[in-house]
């Protein structure tokens, strides 16, 4: 179990790699953001990318998924207040292999509750190329170490 503590400011964590197939963009797409160019391989052709892409809003959700699995499924986490910006760099494309990333940018305990610290990071999701395709600020709460007896 990683708590608070184990958040150094400057540590990095690699969160393991995953890629999206056509079926899983378009699938996603037409629930969540049915813009031809997430959800029709043809219409796409002839967009501003000139081939299906993912959702924004998809590659984040990859980000999340790689991040809880790899590291936060074993920490004392206690969810987070919000993100302070998403920037989608790149288009992900069918079969683009990403990669997550994760640097602690601050850490600090709470002024205000004492079972809890405050740890501000920057993800980020590379293709297969090595070129950051998404980056992620966000703000997150871990508990304290318990104190041993």
């Amino acid at each position: 179990m990683r708590y608070f503590e184990d958040f150094p400011v400057g540590a990095e964590y690699e969160l393991g790699s995953r890629s999206l197939s056509q079926d899983e963009i378009v699938a996603f797409a037409r629930d969540y953001d049915p813009q031809p160019f997430h959800t029709d391989p043809v219409a796409a052709k002839s967009s501003a990318f000139g081939t299906l892409v993912a959702s924004g809003w998809q590659t984040m959700g990859v980000f999340m998924s790689l991040l809880v699995k790899s590291l936060l499924a074993d920490t004392a986490s206690m969810g987070s207040p919000g993100v302070e910006g998403i920037q989608w760099l790149k288009p992900v494309k069918p079969g683009d292999q990403l990669t997550g990333h994760l640097r602690v940018l601050e850490a600090m305990p709470s002024k205000s509750r004492a079972d809890r610290g405050v740890v501000k990071t920057e993800g980020r999701l590379t293709n297969q190329d090595g070129e950051v395709v998404m980056t992620v600020r966000a703000i997150n709460f871990f508990g304290r170490r318990p104190a041993t007896a």
